[in-house]
This record gives C-alpha cells, structure tokens and sequence, in this order.
C-alpha cells in the first residue's frame, strides 16, 4: 500500500476512545449548530456585502449568496455523511486518511493547518480595526501602529487571539458556552440590521436588479484569474456572469461549517447530531446572508455602498448613527467567535494527525482535568498570536478560500469512494444521489477555485510543496498506521516459520532467529 494506505474507519473510531487521548463529549445538536452559526457569520456579512454588490454584482449579489450557499450545500451534506459514519476529530484529514490514503490525508491534514490558523490571524486583525472603529466612537481610538489593519505590531489581535487560547484550554463546555453568547449578539444585531433597514428600503436602488454587464477591471500577470490564464475566459462584472463571479468572492463569507465536523468526537451523540449541525448552520446563515444583502442594497444604491463597512455606512447615510455602533458592536461580537472555532478547529486536526504519529504524538496529550488537547491548542494559539501581530495577512487571505474548497473536493470525492469500499457501514445519515451530488460539488469547487488569482494558486502549492517534503522526512517514517502494518506482516512471518520448524522444515521467511525485540 504505500504512501496510499488508508486507515480503517473501526480504527479511528476505536483511537477516539484510547484513555489518554480522549477528548469530552459534552457537544449537542444545538450547540454544534451554534458553533456553525458563530464561525460562519463573521467578516463576510459586515463586509464582503458590501465589496460584492459594488463591485461585482450589484443589487442581485443576494442570488450571489444563494449561489455560494448551495456550493456548500452540496459540499455540506458530504460533510454531514462522513460525520456520522466517521465521528472522530480531524474532519477533512480523518475522511481522506479512511478513503484516499495517507500521503493524501497528510495533504488535507497540511492545507488545513494553513486554512484555519491563517484564517484565524486574519479574522483577528480585522477584530482589531472594528474595535478601534468603535474606540474611536467615543474618543479612545488607539494609535493606529498597534491597532487596525496597518499595525505594526497589533495588541488588540494579540491580547484577543491569547485570551482565546485560555478559554479554550479550558473546556469544550466553556468555549460553546461563550460562543452561544457572542452569537446571541450577533443575531441580535443581525436581526436588527433587518428590521430596521426595511423602514429605510427604497424601491428604486432595486433598478436594475442586474446591471448591465462590464469587462473586469483591468487584471494580469499574478493578479488575474488562473481562468483567464489558462482557458482564455475573463470574468465580468454585474450581468448574470456578475453574480458567479461575485460568489466566488463572497463564498469566504461560508467559510467555517466544515469546522464544526472537527468537534465531532466531543458531541454525544455524532452520529444523530453533526449532520443537523452542519446543515442547521449552514442553512440558518444562507437565510441571513441573502435577507441582509437585500435590505442593504434597497437602503442604498449599490455604486455608493462602502466597501469596508457597508452595514454601517448604509445606516449612518439615513442618521442612524445609533444603530451603526451597534453594527460595529456585532461586528466585534460575531468576529471573536470566528476567531475561536477556527483555532478550536485547528487544534483538532492537528490533534487528529499527531494520534496517527504523523506529527509528533506527545502534542496529542488530553488535559486531565478539561478534556481538551492542551499542549496543541496552546501551541495554536502561539503561532496565530504571531501571525496575526507583525505578519501582513491581507494579500494572504485568499488562501483561505483555496484551502478551503480544496477540502471540500477531497471530501466530496471521499463520500464516493467509501461508498464503494465499504458499503456495509452503518451511515446514520446518507448525502442522496450518490454519485452525482458530490462530483456537483467537486465541480462546483473547481469552478470557484479556477476564478482564484494566479499568485493565489502559486502561494498555495508552496506551501502543498512544503507539506510533501515534511511527510517525506518525518510523517512516513513514523506513521502508525504503517508501524501496525509492519507488526502484522511481522507476526504473520513468524507464524510461517514456526509452522515450518515444527514440521523439520527450514523457515522460508528467514526470521526465526528473529526476536520481536530486536525489530527494527
């Protein structure tokens, strides 16, 4: 088998319960629900509405939402029939470990170690510029070079990224406990954004709801998309092609539904749970997302929206200044949860890859007392307090999004290949119309992927071309999986060659002077 062996799926299950590598399950429907709702509701409310419709799509980027949102539907309801058929920590990595084989999940494994730990710096330094916004509402605003998207060292995204790490450290329990708050907040504010936007609608900034198509801006080199590079195609702005390519854009606002399957060996009952809290999130926020994108638009004309806070500056052009803090307050609310999940998720698959001895397996200890993966949420939330203090991330964000649908397609032919190789599994949920579904969603990820700048796509293998040469001198040389193989074909050696010896015959294997302590 290789670099291609695949890990049993009893056997993941089976680590999971391991005494010293087990994690609590506390987790239930409603909490990973609200997990998903807390990561996914972030950044891509507050702002990229704003960003898509002026630049992009106009008044239909509510159609641009529908579209990304049912690219994660199809990748989400794969996601939900791994996690309840494999309900272990590691998401993405465990799924392709099971299916495709080791050299593949090691991949994954390494791609999302860039997607959540980067999207976590990211996510928390823009936490720092709505926190100065709102300083500043009152007169406190903090010297823009340790606060805000141009900080030279930024305290804020520091002191939030650590303070974080701890509450994490700390329980499951209480980390979806602060989680259910901040995203009461926010739906709060959501909900308000609604409400009181109607009042404010005008039906003339609905007109027209899709504007006349025009070429892109001008893009080249490593800047434009790789389909433009490579098929010749280059996408428009507004018309119908607008809106597709508006959800490319926008499709980071769903980013995080795919985390809430990292948690799914810390819920009680996974096999009941993670899918209703998987598509339970994912379809809560869809819903939001296109209701706010339209109230915004009918509020204001879409050439004059903002475009770094579109929410606030709608309601600020009517002299709802009150409201607009409130957005900000939201804002802050809904961005400390994202922060959170991610590293939450992050901790997991790393977690997950050092159980497997992929990554050294002493980070795999389990707090005694909290139940959760100390060492490697502490060691997480390091690196992302780093990052996101001296490291300028926004040309890396869209790394974010690669990775992301990256995981996706994996998965997706994942659900495909389990079919076929075991289909004796009990699967509490089944995704339907296996397999057309999933090769929707690879296509559908694919598309997204292609409309991706070059210098995106090149980032990106770097850092896939880094994974391989960290797998080649460490993760297969001390993989578990192939450790267990290599004891079995051992014992099944010495089993031949003493059936050979008790019958006067040479061992044909030549191991019988070979004791098992003196294995290699």
């Amino acid at each position: 088998m290789g670099i291609f062996r695949t890990k049993p799926v009893e056997q993941s299950i089976a680590d999971a319960d391991e005494p010293e590598h087990r994690l609590k399950r506390d987790l239930s429907a409603t909490d990973l629900t609200v997990f998903g709702i807390g990561v996914i509701i972030g950044t891509g409310i507050f702002v990229l509405t704003g960003v898509a419709a002026r630049e992009n799509a106009g008044p239909a980027v509510a159609l641009s939402f529908v579209v990304a949102g049912v690219v994660c539907a199809l990748a989400a309801l794969c996601y939900a029939e791994f996690a309840s058929t494999v309900p272990v920590a590691g998401s993405a990595y465990t799924y392709s470990y099971a299916t495709l084989g080791e050299v593949v999940a090691w991949i994954i494994g390494w791609d999302l170690v860039l997607e959540l730990a980067l999207g976590a710096a990211v996510v928390s330094v823009g936490w720092s510029q709505y926190l100065n916004t709102l300083l500043d509402t009152v007169g406190l605003a903090l010297p823009t070079s340790i606060a805000g998207e141009t900080a030279t060292v930024n305290v804020p995204a520091m002191l939030l990224v650590a303070l974080l790490t701890a509450v994490l450290v700390a329980g499951i329990k209480i980390s979806s406990r602060l989680n259910a708050v901040m995203v009461a907040v926010k739906l709060a504010v959501v909900g308000l954004v609604i409400v009181a936007g109607l009042f404010f609608v005008r039906a003339a900034n609905y007109t027209p709801f899709v504007p006349e198509a025009q070429p892109r801006g001008e893009e080249s080199g490593l800047r434009a998309p790789l389909v433009q590079e490579v098929l010749g195609y280059t996408p428009t702005d507004f018309g119908v092609l607008g809106i597709f390519t508006a959800a490319s854009i926008v499709f980071f606002a769903f980013i995080g539904f795919d985390v809430v399957a990292t948690a799914a060996e810390e819920t009680r009952d996974p096999q009941r749970d993670m899918p209703r809290g998987i598509i339970g999130s994912l379809a809560v926020c869809t819903t939001l997302y296109v209701a706010v994108s339209l109230v915004v638009v009918g509020m204001q004309s879409y050439a004059e929206l903002n475009t770094a806070a579109p929410l606030a500056e709608a309601f600020r052009a009517v002299d709802q200044d009150v409201i607009a803090t409130l957005i900000t307050v939201g804002a802050l609310a809904g961005l400390t949860t994202v922060v959170m999940i991610l590293m939450l998720g992050q901790s997991r698959v790393i977690f997950a890859m050092s159980r497997d001895n992929l990554l050294p397996r002493g980070l795999a200890a389990v707090h005694p007392r909290f139940g959760t993966p100390y060492r490697i949420t502490i060691a997480v939330g390091a690196v992302v307090t780093l990052m996101a203090g001296f490291i300028p991330l926004s040309a890396l964000a869209e790394l974010v999004n690669i990775g992301t649908l990256f995981a996706f397609v994996l998965v997706s032919i994942g659900v495909i290949v389990l079919r076929r190789t075991r289909p004796d599994l009990p699967r509490a949920f089944r995704a339907p119309w296996v397999p057309v579904l999933p090769a929707l969603s690879v296509v559908a990820c694919l598309w997204l992927m292609l409309n991706l700048p070059v210098d995106t796509w090149l980032r990106f293998l770097a850092w896939m071309l880094l994974g391989v040469v960290v797998y080649a001198f460490y993760g297969s040389r001390h993989s578990r999986v192939a450790g267990a193989a290599q004891d079995r074909t051992i014992d099944l050696r010495e089993g031949q060659g003493r059936a050979w010896l008790d019958e006067g015959g040479a061992d044909p294997t030549g191991t019988s002077g070979t004791r098992r302590d003196e294995r290699p």
